[in-house]
């Protein structure tokens, strides 16, 4: 596996590698991989020729008040994980490489980068969409793939590269989950064995709406209180925000259908938790 943290030497071999013909698969990553990123690194192996994986914690993405600082990284693990998965080339670029002395371009999604997460994350998804489209275009990947476990992050960057008629193919791959249930963060390494407990609240309450849906529940208001109640049963959860809304358009919806996602936001202990299930 080769390491590439030049952004100039990273599009020069990608460059090189289409020309050639070539089939390039991206995985983008902020690193302290887990079995979750590493399930997205063999389906790009499927998908490709060569595989690139970035690794970059990237700091637009992240408030004044969040933890940016606290975010775990191994960059040596990284390297093992990624290259016993399938990754070719990793590309791990500083920070001043990806955003230079003067660089002042954001690139912005309307609607759907100000919902759900992005209503209490605010300029989230603007650091989501320039870092991810820096790396299209520095990559030029054939298929880049991305998790389902961030279902607005999806829907988002599925709109931006439609939108900006970028020539790459995304693939979604889905949420790998522990053993109990908990999907795969980066995040739960902070959690106590009391909150590790609680956690899997998240997805306990999602798979329960499913079944209440499939017994004949169309009322998504009624789904979303039954989710938001079950979560906060826990002592150590405080649930952010539970929604209903259209997987693609992130629009609310009032009855619920095939395509609707159920999205959940909650503080486990300090640390922010996601989850969803779709319809």
């Amino acid at each position: 596996m080769e390491t590439i943290r030049s952004v100039e030497e990273m599009k020069t071999r990608s460059r090189a590698l289409r020309e050639s013909g070539s089939v390039v698969g991206l995985v983008p990553t902020m690193g302290y991989l887990h079995e979750g990123h590493l399930s997205l690194v063999r389906r790009a192996r499927e998908l490709s020729d060569v595989v690139v994986v970035s690794v970059f914690v990237n700091p637009t993405q992240f408030g004044p008040s969040e933890d940016l600082d606290r975010y775990p990284r191994d960059l040596k693990r990284d390297k093992k994980l990624a290259e016993k998965a399938g990754c070719d080339i990793l590309f791990v670029p500083s920070a001043d490489e990806i955003y230079p002395a003067h660089y002042a371009t954001v690139v912005h999604v309307q609607k759907l980068s100000t919902k759900l997460c992005g209503a209490f994350r605010p300029g989230h998804f603007d650091g989501v969409c320039t870092i991810v489209a820096k790396l299209l275009n520095i990559v030029n990947p054939t298929v880049a793939v991305f998790g389902r476990k961030d279902g607005q992050q999806a829907a988002i960057i599925e709109r931006m590269v439609a939108d900006l008629d970028v020539d790459v193919r995304i693939e979604l791959g889905a949420t790998v989950r522990e053993p109990d249930g908990l999907a795969m963060s980066s995040r739960t390494r902070f959690l106590s064995p009391e909150e590790r407990s609680d956690a899997v609240a998240l997805r306990e309450a999602l798979t329960a709406a499913r079944e209440t849906y499939e017994t004949g529940e169309k009322d998504a208001s009624a789904v979303v209180e039954q989710v938001w109640a079950a979560i906060s049963a826990r002592p150590t959860t405080s649930v952010q925000y539970v929604a209903a809304v259209d997987e693609s358009t992130l629009e609310d919806v009032v009855e619920l259908g095939p395509g609707t996602m159920i999205a959940a936001a909650a503080f486990v202990g300090k640390t922010r938790l996601i989850d969803n299930i779709v319809f």
